[in-house]
């Protein structure tokens, strides 16, 4: 069983910058791949930034340039690292981690933070 503990999520003003953290835990399991996802309300949820085990990155095209994730693979932590921050980045932000076991590989959830950013 794997863990997520999310951190960093709060209210910023139009134009700031915040710093999400996702660190996994348990043991018997490899991470692969790690993500962002967020949910703003009334919509669906949606991939934020991805990054695959060797490193190679992805981006929903309203987050590029602007949002960077990164990955620490000897803490088992993701960071996703959101400049020039608007008021439409407003949402809820999941960590996803792809994890593989002796068993199985499966997807693990954090429990969401919450972004505001105001105008």
């Amino acid at each position: 069983q794997v863990q997520l503990v999310e951190s960093g999520g709060g209210l910023v003003q139009a134009g700031g910058s915040l710093r999400l953290s996702c660190a996994a835990s348990g043991s018997g399991f490899k991470i692969n791949a790690m993500g962002w996802y967020r949910q703003a309300p009334g919509k669906q949820r949606e991939l934020v930034a991805h990054i695959a085990s060797g490193g190679r990155t992805n981006y929903a095209d309203s987050v590029k340039g602007r949002f960077t994730i990164s990955r620490d693979n000897a803490e088992n932590t993701v960071y996703l690292q959101m400049n020039s921050l608007k008021p439409e980045d407003t949402a809820v932000y999941y960590c996803n981690v792809e994890a593989r076991s002796s068993y199985s590989t499966r997807d693990y959830w954090g429990r969401g933070t919450q972004v505001t950013v105001s105008s």
